[in-house]
């Protein structure tokens, strides 16, 4: 059903900001998901490509928990991904508990950031720069406008 400007001025922003978080990483997952990873998998390999020295696990739980939500995965579980990462041999632990990426994890990010060009275009299918950046600015205010 299509609704009218008057119409979707009352919507509740909550609930479409809810449901659009909820669409787009479904759709990220399972484009990830085609390499075998999901997207907290995909945010740790960023995080340790970033960070000289690498992390330790509670290092990185606390670097990548606020973006963890029911659809990207509980911070609670995030240990699972962390010890998939090792056994795939992406990730190694150091003797001071840090973890770093390994050659296979830099070519597995490498392989992300290949398809990552191809998600972004399909979320932004049909929508102008121009308007993608109107629709942040409009959230941007909203948070602040909330954030007090």
């Amino acid at each position: 059903m299509e609704l009218t400007d008057e119409q979707l001025a009352g919507q509740p922003v909550g609930y479409w900001t809810g449901e659009a978080h909820a669409a787009v990483i479904a759709f990220i997952n399972a484009e990830q998901g085609r390499l075998g990873v999901t997207q907290r998998h995909w945010m740790t390999l960023n995080r340790l490509a970033i960070v000289d020295g690498g992390l330790t696990r509670e290092g990185l739980a606390e670097a990548l928990g606020r973006y963890m939500t029911p659809q990207i995965g509980d911070v609670s579980t995030y240990g699972v991904v962390l010890d998939d990462l090792v056994d795939r041999g992406w990730i190694t632990p150091g003797p001071d508990g840090r973890l770093t990426l390994t050659e296979a994890g830099h070519a597995g990010r490498a392989r992300l950031l290949a398809i990552a060009p191809g998600v972004r275009d399909r979320i932004h299918e049909g929508i102008p720069d121009e308007e993608y950046v109107l629709a942040l600015k409009v959230l941007r205010r909203m948070i602040a406008n909330v954030s007090g």
